[in-house]
């Protein structure tokens, strides 16, 4: 009989969090606990290449990745074609995120509802027909509650229907690159649908785009939030946000197809990172895989901003122009991703003209800067010319002369140049 009654309040215990309602709060929380079906299996034909890896792989699919650079540091059937579930959001989020950086939208914005929004099941924050909320709070329901409703209205409200929106996700991700993708949806549910499908390393490229918009992380490294006057809870499914240092992000996603994924990004130092991981048979799994991956990048590589030694770049010697000589821009470095131990390997080698005859053009190339690692060049900048020089022609050689005769100066005494 005890046992009975344990079981049967610990269903009722299931219950309350499987439909959101905890001590008369509806706590918004995607089902990461969900049953997996005993025909799903996290192992593949070719498992037995992650064994060759570092870290062990409790996936499907997984790759890591530097968010700065897009390298792939780690990855395990990277271009496997799988259901993403609500790693979807990971694009929706970021098209959110454009349309708010170029001023398109603003997170101040009022959004009414949609019977359409209102309509979607799964992971929601029971937005009624007509009622509005900002986009800030869309969003907030979006990333930390992973809202199905939310997400197909912010879809809505950028794009003018969920169609086109729908389209505008296949048309961005094919400018990203992400060849292996095919959204049929803005939230990834995926129980009517067998073509919603996405990779592990396409997953990790939107990612990394995402992370461009820095504004985004406000959101996306939050553990607990509210909306409605704190009448609706929302929980973030992510528990790296809560448990792994540095955790910057960014999105999990579960379904009986999909397994579990989740897409967690990191920085420490100069150093971000993403851990893309697909079909994990249980929630742990995922989170210890991606744990696994992220540390051990962060063990053997570092980001290195390398320097010109500007001393080596003086101005070049312009023959037959109005000015003798012109200055030159001197690019900024961008970070370079290297193995710990590798910094008195990199070399920043300038290679730059002495001289050049005008006429010379602003922007002209006048060498290059090109930095090496262990010889091998990883990187590479044009010198170019900081303003433009007209050629001297005979009357302008005859100012110079007498300028020279006047003031013992050599330059022409009416120069327009910047140099």
């Amino acid at each position: 009989m005890k046992r009975f009654i344990t079981v049967f309040l610990a269903s009722i215990i299931l219950m309350q969090m499987t439909i959101g309602v905890i001590g008369g709060e509806r706590v918004v929380k995607e089902n990461e606990d969900i049953e997996l079906p005993s025909a799903f299996t996290s192992t593949v034909p070719n498992g037995d290449d992650a064994k060759k890896l570092p870290v062990e792989i409790k996936a499907k699919s997984a790759v890591l990745m530097d968010v700065s650079t897009g390298k792939v540091l780690m990855e395990f059937n990277p271009d496997t074609k799988l259901f993403p579930a609500s790693v979807t959001k990971i694009m929706t989020i970021l098209l959110v995120a454009e349309a708010v950086s170029s001023k398109k939208i603003t997170l101040a914005d009022k959004v009414a509802c949609s019977l359409n929004a209102a309509s979607k099941g799964g992971s929601q924050i029971w937005l009624e027909e007509g009622e509005v909320m900002t986009v800030d709070e869309l969003l907030r329901a979006t990333v930390i509650g992973s809202a199905n409703d939310a997400a197909t209205l912010l879809g809505e409200y950028i794009s003018g229907s969920e169609e086109a929106f729908i389209s505008l996700m296949n048309a961005r991700a094919k400018e990203l690159g992400m060849n292996n993708t095919h959204f049929v949806n803005a939230t990834g549910l995926d129980d009517t649908t067998d073509d919603h499908l996405t990779t592990a390393h396409d997953i990790a490229i939107m990612s990394c785009e995402l992370l461009k918009h820095e504004f985004i992380t406000e959101y996306t490294t939050v553990w607990m939030d509210s909306l409605r006057n704190g009448e609706t809870e929302l929980v973030n499914t992510n528990k790296l946000v809560r448990f792994y240092e540095g955790t910057t992000g960014l999105k999990t996603g579960t379904t009986a197809k999909a397994g579990c994924c989740v897409s967690a990004s990191a920085k420490r130092d100069n150093l971000h990172l993403v851990a893309v991981v697909m079909g994990s048979g249980n929630s742990s799994d995922r989170f210890e895989t991606a744990k696994a991956m992220l540390s051990w990048g962060f063990s053997n590589y570092t980001s290195y901003t390398p320097k010109i030694d500007k001393s080596l770049i003086n101005n070049v010697t312009v023959i037959g122009g109005r000015s003798n000589e012109v200055k030159v821009n001197i690019p900024e470095l961008s970070p370079i991703l290297i193995k710990k131990g590798e910094e008195e390997n990199i070399k920043v080698n300038v290679e730059l003209c002495t001289d050049v005859e005008a006429p010379v053009s602003e922007n002209q190339t006048l060498g290059t800067v090109k930095v090496t690692v262990s010889d091998k060049t990883v990187s590479e900048y044009k010198l170019t010319s900081a303003s433009a020089v007209e050629k001297l022609n005979i009357f302008d050689a005859m100012l110079k002369i007498l300028n020279f005769v006047a003031n013992g100066k050599t330059e022409y005494p009416f120069n327009t140049s910047n140099a």
